[in-house]
């Protein structure tokens, strides 16, 4: 072989091995779930900016919400989406307050500029059947009795696991 395919085998071998590396660090979670989660990015990056929520059939959900465990944000609900079990079609947008740093300088004159997404949620009423699953994950019991719901932070790391209820990185803001 010479020296130049044998060089181009060596390149592409590398660059697989980093690509694999730069999956996102989630321990608990199978890497092949991020290939299931394709089709819930394809939907929902248009919703990067919360204004587009606001403008389509998502409709926000009162105030945010955080605990000692950690924050699930400010939801935004499509009931049309409320039952669904497509990845495509997932209930709850879920935005967090933006986080000023030395390259990131909040806007808030922008209506919705203060706000990211950082996780989608799918939303299941019970009525007596079995826990629903989707990427092989269970559904958690949602503290309001009814319903069951399955978070995935695919905008923002969590700590707790792709698919925990809470982010320890998520906060309300006080006012």
């Amino acid at each position: 072989m010479s020296p130049r395919p044998l060089k181009a085998a060596i390149t592409v071998a590398m660059a697989a091995a980093f690509s694999l590396a730069a999956v996102p660090a989630e321990a608990d979670t199978d890497p092949s779930v991020w290939t299931d989660l394709i089709d819930t990015y394809n939907a929902t990056a248009r919703y990067a900016y919360e204004g587009l929520a606001k403008d389509s059939d998502f409709v926000p959900l009162g105030r945010c919400y955080a605990t000692t465990a950690g924050g699930v944000g400010y939801h935004y609900v499509n009931k049309a989406n409320i039952g669904s079990l497509d990845p495509a079609k997932p209930a709850a947008l879920v935005y967090a307050d933006k986080v000023a740093d030395d390259f990131d300088f909040v806007d808030t004159d922008e209506v919705g500029a203060n706000r990211r997404l950082v996780a989608v949620e799918w939303i299941v009423k019970d009525k007596g059947q079995a826990t629903p699953t989707l990427f092989g994950e269970t559904f958690q019991k949602h503290p309001v009795a009814g319903y069951y719901t399955l978070h995935a932070w695919i905008y923002q790391p969590n700590d707790n696991g792709l698919f925990s209820p809470y982010n320890p990185d998520v906060t309300c803001a006080t006012t």
